[in-house]
């Protein structure tokens, strides 16, 4: 028993705008980070969707690419990080719209 695309559409489709959401109005550059973190989960299970109701294709190559958005979420996860660290050792806050690094 699979389930149908257009449900994993869907579904994904909100998950996607909840992490948009999460991302365009949080003050927190954690929070930012774990709403891009929401967004890319999304994609993934889009990838695995699209491949699995595909014929023409092998069902392992969403999972390659879902492999692929995870290495690079865990990449910039730990970049998104230091940076994060950095400008609070700097600033003594993690709220985007008081660091003012960028300003004369």
């Amino acid at each position: 028993m699979s389930i149908p695309l257009n449900h994993l559409l869907i579904f994904t489709s909100l998950l996607f705008l909840t992490g948009l959401y999460g991302a365009l109005t949080r003050r927190n550059a954690v929070g930012i980070l774990i709403a891009i973190e929401i967004m890319l989960n999304a994609v993934n299970i889009n990838f695995v969707a699209f491949t699995s109701s595909l014929k023409n294709t092998s069902p392992e190559l969403g999972q390659v690419f879902a492999i692929f958005v995870i290495v690079l979420a865990a990449t910039t996860a730990a970049v998104g990080l230091a940076i994060v660290v950095a400008i609070y050792r700097n600033q003594k806050t993690i709220y985007t719209d008081e660091i003012d690094l960028l300003k004369w």
